[in-house]
């Protein structure tokens, strides 16, 4: 549950983003017809958490979450519109936007660098990449749109490009510095006011699955599509978050986390205040069957669920799941299958619960947009396992 706001206006679409396919069933994401490049132009806004490890390590996996998070709510508001494709990776994102919006993009994410090293004690390195330096490499950016839902659809990223434009901000290329102290970025929306989702079946797993060696793309294409088939046999494809929403938190680190993230610190008691209240009217209507106007919390939470991003493709298979120890079994072996044939590099981390970070423009629009990740790293430690098998 997020801040009650006055429902605003979409923008208009934008042009590239329209003509892009769209699928509604996720076996269609290893498809590459279903993928477009996106034009000269553009360029990819990447960031991360440094040594987000050992933050997760440290018990911040909701911190870590939130700043990562905080990369696309700052970027989206300042460009004004929510359709520019974006992925979150647990502990960082990555934004494609036009290069008209360059000096909007590239002043917040110095702002939000500021808050994550001011609010959150971590540091948070950030690049801008154009696309044309990408395809000078070889590679490419080609964007999808999956329909997670009726209202809410989440870019997929294939070519290869997203990859590089992070190893080159691991570098220190490309770099975009920090802002001065004191910025602050447009947040509006960001929150976290959900219970970590406990596993029902087993484990909460965490996997990413890149392209290996071989260069094989038909086998890392079929790959793909074993693992979601098997991914498929468990209760909604092994979604982590139940049909009807999850659990509520009335957490005091939560309410910490989204006080700072909407408010200096002279006014943060406020906020934590107005969120309590919020929470806890959402929370009393839900139990009783009541709504507030036109807000109904039982349809909210089931478009939460419906709306939760907890599958992707970014360059590679990124899933958190929950499944018995019989479907992780079989994922697991077709997973070591293709990687001993050089087919994929993988990295999986299982845990008993997944994490969600929201972004929520509104309640009363049905397109609220939620980050699963596993409560115990994720994605983080999926992606550590993975780097640790691939040679320097």
């Amino acid at each position: 549950m997020c801040y009650l706001m006055p429902m605003e206006t979409p923008a208009a679409s934008d042009p590239f983003v329209a003509s892009l396919p769209v699928f509604a069933k996720f076996e269609s994401v290893a498809d590459i017809d279903n993928y477009r490049p996106l034009p000269d132009g553009w360029a990819l806004a990447t960031a991360d958490i440094v040594g987000s490890t050992k933050a997760i390590e440290a018990g911040r996996y909701k911190t870590v979450n939130m700043a990562g998070a905080s990369v696309i709510s700052a970027l989206l508001n300042a460009l004004g519109r929510q359709d520019f494709p974006f992925v979150f990776g647990g502990d960082g994102a990555l934004v494609a936007f036009p290069g008209s919006a360059l000096e909007i993009t590239r002043n917040a994410l110095a702002a939000v660098q500021r808050w994550v090293a001011d609010e959150l004690d971590l540091t948070l390195r950030a690049a801008i990449v154009p696309i044309i330096d990408i395809r000078a490499q070889g590679l490419d950016v080609r964007v999808a749109r999956f329909q997670a839902s009726e209202a809410v659809f989440y870019a997929m990223f294939a070519g290869g490009g997203g990859s590089w434009a992070e190893a080159e901000m691991k570098a220190g290329r490309y770099r975009v510095d920090p802002a001065p102290a004191g910025a602050r970025p447009d947040l509006t929306g960001l929150s976290c006011r959900w219970n970590p989702i406990e596993a029902r079946h087993g484990d909460i797993v965490s996997i990413i699955a890149i392209p290996g060696p071989s260069r094989d793309l038909r086998g890392f294409q079929s790959l793909v599509s074993d693992i979601i088939a098997l991914a498929g046999r468990q209760e909604r494809d092994g979604h982590p978050v139940p049909v009807n929403g999850p659990a509520y938190s009335f957490s005091p680190a939560g309410f910490d986390l989204e006080a700072r993230a909407v408010a200096p610190a002279g006014r943060r008691w406020l906020s934590k205040l107005w969120i309590l209240f919020l929470l806890t009217l959402a929370a009393v209507a839900d139990r009783f069957g009541w709504t507030i106007g036109r807000f109904d919390p039982k349809v909210y939470k089931r478009d939460v669920a419906s709306n939760s991003d907890f599958r992707k493709f970014d360059d590679g298979l990124k899933m958190t799941i929950d499944v018995d120890s019989d479907v992780l079994q079989r994922i697991e072996n077709r997973l070591k299958q293709a990687e001993e044939a050089g087919i994929c590099t993988y990295g999986l981390h299982r845990q008993k619960s997944a994490l969600m970070t929201c972004l929520v423009a509104s309640p009363l629009q049905r397109d609220h947009l939620h980050f699963i990740d596993g409560a115990a790293g994720g994605y983080a430690r999926a992606a550590a396992s993975l780097k640790a098998k691939v040679p320097v």
